[in-house]
């Protein structure tokens, strides 16, 4: 078998232009999914059973099926389940968001765990609100704590997003297996489409490390 992987390169357009529809589904659904996860985790430290137990079971269920099926049940059923016309795009971007969001709650709920006792008592002290002390306190050092492991969801969502070529979203995944399939070459145009993905998620990983080693070092978490 001879291996040919110049022709590989008379694809670049092609290849960026799904690189491209791969990173825009990435950062939409990774900034959506931080600010809903933000607010299950807030909404979950109320007293009330009747809105904590519905959420908890949500976090747990997108936490712990797969999102391929995930993926394949608001793609196919949601549409027939509510009578609705959901456009493809908008269906891979409702399960990327709400599986990035049941992700990040945890992060932040994670987070929020680990800010002192000894804050909330200087803020009792200080005779703050609980508004007061949730706004400028509290919060602060829950999304400064939460930077390190929500960068480290956003690569593994970046990674994740492949399986989006499953519902013919034209992806980077989607055109690399296309280009394999129409030019018999699947060596060189998947191991292609797998040395864009490392060469993404790659720097993305060390810069996860750095900024962790970063904030140990300056804020001593």
């Amino acid at each position: 078998m001879t291996l040919d992987f110049t022709t590989v390169f008379s694809y670049w357009q092609i290849f960026l232009k799904g690189l491209g529809l791969t990173l825009a589904f990435t950062m939409s659904s990774a900034l959506l999914g931080c600010i809903l996860g933000l607010c299950v985790c807030l909404l979950r430290t109320s007293q009330n059973k009747l809105l904590t137990w519905p959420l908890t079971l949500y976090v747990e269920f997108f936490r712990g099926t797969p999102l391929l099926i995930q993926l394949f049940w608001i793609f196919f059923c949601l549409p027939i389940v509510f009578h609705l016309q959901i456009p493809p795009d908008l269906s891979v971007l409702i399960a990327l968001t709400a599986f990035m969001a049941a992700i990040t709650s945890e992060t932040f709920r994670g987070a929020l765990k680990l800010v002192g006792k000894e804050q909330h008592d200087a803020c009792v002290a200080l005779g703050l609100t609980r508004s007061v002390k949730n706004l400028y306190v509290i919060m602060p050092q829950t999304v400064l704590r939460s930077i390190p492991p929500l960068l480290s969801n956003v690569v593994s969502l970046f990674k994740e997003s492949a399986l989006i070529s499953s519902v013919g979203i034209a992806d980077l995944m989607f055109v690399g297996q296309n280009i394999s399939n129409s030019t018999a070459q699947p060596v060189e145009f998947l191991t292609a489409t797998g040395v864009i993905y490392f060469c993404v998620a790659y720097p993305l990983t060390r810069l996860v490390g750095l900024v962790e080693r970063r904030m140990l070092k300056r804020f001593a978490f």
